[in-house]
């Protein structure tokens, strides 16, 4: 790739891109207790989207259709994101018991830090969106939602016709190959922390107070807003890249050993929905 390419496009000619992580082997771990197992597939993902998002050459992924949990985590680190207007696309791993752990987490929360520079900017805002959004497994209704919800940027291309996405995609990888992307290095995210955990948190509590969301729900808002808050460190730190991925880490870690979780997933399986429990 490095010696014979000049960019990556990541993209297929499936019905859709990528409806997540493989459900069934994450649970059959989980059930086992093979909690090396799980951690070793969850830094392995993360391992990977951190080699794409410092990959020197331009990267530019494609999805169309139904793009959901991993399947947006490979889209958040590309370079540019072609996607098509008909897409429907979101971070659904709370309908599963679980949080998004491949960096998606890590990447919106960059994204909310470098859209806002100046250290005098209320990050809250913007981080109690992500929150909701995240944690109401909220999926957009076409690519234009997309970008309302704040996954696609300023300079990500929405494309109307399925069968020129993918040619869409390479002329914007090459022109990127042309116009050059810089040396990709590690950046530190300013963080709302444990002030601002709290914040989700108390809200959190009055959706669980009003029934709008189970005992089960609200744990997995706690580990949720942990992650995006930065933890418990001070309102306006900056953390590391790899920081933010290893709470993302163990959140998810966390929530695989929790029964409920577990139920879930042996529901979305079963079933093909998600398990209110």
């Amino acid at each position: 790739m490095r010696r014979n390419y000049d960019a990556l496009v990541i993209a297929n000619e499936g019905r859709n891109f990528c409806v997540g992580a493989n459900l069934m082997l994450l649970l059959m771990e989980a059930q086992n207790e093979e909690w090396d197992e799980v951690e070793a597939i969850i830094r392995l993902f993360q391992d990977t989207m951190t080699k794409l998002k410092r990959f020197e050459k331009p990267v530019v992924a494609a999805p169309h259709r139904m793009t959901l949990g991993g399947g947006v985590e490979v889209c958040l680190p590309a370079d540019e994101i072609a996607m098509l207007a008909e897409t429907y696309f979101g971070l659904v791993e709370a309908g599963v018991g679980l949080i998004p752990a491949g960096g998606g987490c890590k990447e919106l929360a960059l994204r909310v830090s470098g859209d806002h520079p100046d250290p005098e900017i209320d990050l809250q805002p913007h981080v109690n969106r992500l929150f909701l959004n995240i944690g109401t497994a909220k999926v957009s209704t076409s690519a234009h939602d997309a970008r309302k919800l704040g996954y696609l940027r300023a300079g990500d291309r929405i494309v109307m016709s399925q069968e020129r996405l993918i040619y869409e995609a390479k002329q914007s990888a090459l022109r990127l190959a042309q116009t050059g992307i810089g040396t990709p290095v590690p950046q530190r995210i300013r963080v709302v922390g444990a002030e601002g955990k709290a914040v989700m948190k108390l809200g959190a509590r009055g959706m669980h107070t009003s029934g709008y969301i189970s005992d089960h729900d609200l744990l997995i808002a706690g580990k949720l807003a942990h992650v995006l808050a930065g933890g418990d460190v001070p309102a306006g730190t900056y953390v590391t890249e790899q920081y933010m991925l290893d709470l993302e880490r163990e959140a998810f870690l966390s929530l695989c050993g929790e029964p409920k979780t577990r139920q879930r997933m042996q529901h979305m399986l079963a079933k093909g929905k998600a398990l209110r429990n």
